[in-house]
């Protein structure tokens, strides 16, 4: 049955989502559902959909719940190319009891009913379709993908501020939306609202092939924006000639949540990311206007650069397993479980994810802004030297540290042999801790359990971890869902406090941690092979 609010419905455009958007409407018609919300073309980012359920009104048709068509969370089809996500009517995914009991579900389920002639949704165009019978009526609004969630940045950010700088002369900026569904939404700001000229982004017309490409904003398959900003895969300085590279470089993902960051030939990790825009949050009026930033997380794998930023400027600071609803959960605590209020917030992950309160999911456009809004806060008299992306960076390093990190991953290996590999390193956790490796020393060595300080959930087996005496760490987790086969991740961080070593290059500085990781792991001998597919 229906209480009058909406099923909202949108996706990242690609294989099967049309398909699959009339086929939900004619079961939820079925299931008595009398309201839709639909993007304009099937398009809605996966934080546009948590800004839409958070801020769309009018309020008694706020959307109970959203179907995300992305293959960014649980792929399938014929290639992985086609997934479905469910967000919930706090804007953010399903909590683990839900989805739990979703796929309990699909184990008995023997029919389900639909409306085979309820006519075909036209998505080109913006409006409302209302279908009757003489039992119900079914409302469809087919709405514009981006203009609640631009409204919503507008307040966020001071846009003004930010013009002043994308005009500057010596300033020029590139955002590569990979063909997924973030390019409308980098058009509208920067493009409709922020007056640049639409060569700003790159590939930004929604493919549902994503033009053949790999749409994941890192150094490897980001490889045409990289190139433009004088880097190579690994990160390293290309010869550009004298050709001139742009000062800012910024890629999204295919669904729009996730980002990456570059300056002139300066690739900034997402770890360093997240500490640089906590630090400098005061710059951003969302923050500002709310009495400052008081949260930050991250999940377990992501370095530790934010927690010296939170040690420093007194935030309270958590330590995650990886997955977006356990910040969802730290940000509602007060509205939803009437405990502390941690908000304003800001989280991330290592795997390009960042965000804040303003949605619950993690939001790539957003992560963009904060960089330009810092950079145009850092950069208020033009008579002086433009401070770039790499200035900001070294300049927090130079305060806090640097925490040298990268991920290796491991893409397509034999899932029981990875699963034997997992299981004999946490079988001996006990044994590890105390053992001497080269230079290091194993402090503690576990198996990572987190216990949700909101709902008091909790989550086992969330990676192995070996933490040194140092401070370093060496982090083993499992995936199953990035691709064919089995995907290990092995995530090395060292930290240092030297000044005169903080330009050092990151394979250097980690080379001997490097060395002890793969010991530890014996990849070689479980998957046959000790060279990553991806280095980020």
């Amino acid at each position: 049955g229906s209480t009058g609010q909406s099923l909202l419905i949108g996706g990242d455009g690609r294989y099967y989502n049309d398909v699959a958007i009339q086929k939900i409407v004619k079961i939820g018609a079925a299931m008595g559902i009398t309201r839709f919300w639909i993007g304009k073309d099937g398009l809605l980012s996966t934080p546009a959909v948590s800004s839409i359920i958070r801020e769309r009104g009018p309020a008694w048709q706020k959307p109970f719940g959203a179907f995300i068509l992305t293959a960014s969370h649980n792929p399938g089809g014929p290639e992985e190319d086609f997934g479905i996500k469910y967000n919930c009517g706090n804007g953010g995914p399903a909590p683990e009891g839900l989805t739990d009991a979703i796929f309990e579900n699909t184990k008995v389920i023997s029919e389900y009913i639909t409306c085979p002639d309820f006519p075909e949704v036209d998505l080109s165009t913006v409006g409302t379709t209302v279908v009757s019978d003489e039992f119900r009526t079914v409302t469809i609004e087919v709405i514009d993908s981006t203009e609640t969630q631009v409204n919503l940045l507008k307040t966020v950010f001071d846009f003004d501020q930010i013009k002043t700088l994308l005009d500057r002369e010596d300033f020029s900026m590139v955002y590569d939306s990979m063909h997924g569904v973030n390019g409308p939404y980098a058009k509208k700001v920067l493009v409709d609202v922020l007056g640049q000229d639409e060569s700003t982004c790159v590939n930004a017309e929604p493919k549902d092939d994503f033009g053949g490409g790999h749409a994941d904003p890192n150094l490897t398959y980001a490889k045409e924006l990289v190139e433009t900003m004088g880097l190579d895969k690994t990160g390293a300085k290309i010869d550009v000639g004298d050709r001139k590279v742009p000062t800012f470089g910024a890629a999204a993902d295919g669904d729009g949540d996730r980002n990456m960051i570059l300056g002139t030939q300066f690739f900034v990790t997402p770890s360093d990311s997240l500490a640089v825009i906590a630090a400098n949050a005061d710059k951003i009026p969302f923050f500002a206007r709310q009495g400052g930033l008081k949260g930050v997380a991250r999940s377990m794998p992501t370095s530790g650069a934010v927690d010296l930023v939170a040690k420093e400027l007194g935030f309270d600071l958590f330590e995650t397993p990886t997955g977006w609803k356990y910040f969802g959960n730290l940000m509602d605590s007060k509205e939803i479980y009437k405990g502390k209020d941690y908000t304003p917030f800001i989280c991330g992950e290592e795997s390009f994810g960042t965000g804040s309160n303003h949605v619950r999911e993690k939001d790539g456009i957003w992560a963009v802004l904060a960089w330009l809004q810092i950079l145009a806060a850092s950069n208020t008299d033009s008579s002086k030297p433009l401070v770039t992306v790499e200035d900001i960076v070294t300049e927090h390093w130079k305060k806090y540290g640097r925490n040298y990190y990268c991920r290796w991953d491991f893409e397509g290996v034999d899932k029981a042999k990875a699963t034997e590999m997992m299981d004999k390193m946490r079988k001996a956790v006990k044994k590890n801790t105390g053992r001497k490796m080269g230079e290091y020393t194993i402090k503690v060595s576990d198996d990572f359990t987190y216990v949700d300080p909101v709902d008091k959930s909790i989550s086992k087996q969330q990676g192995i971890r070996f933490l040194m005496t140092d401070g370093s760490r060496v982090i083993f987790r499992l995936s199953g869902t990035a691709g064919s086969g089995a995907t290990v991740r092995m995530y090395i961080e060292q930290y240092q406090g030297d000044k005169s070593k903080l330009d050092l290059k990151v394979s250097e500085a980690l080379e001997e941690l490097v060395k002890v990781a793969l010991e530890l792991c014996d990849i070689k001998t479980f998957c046959g092979t000790e060279t990553p597919t991806v280095i980020t």
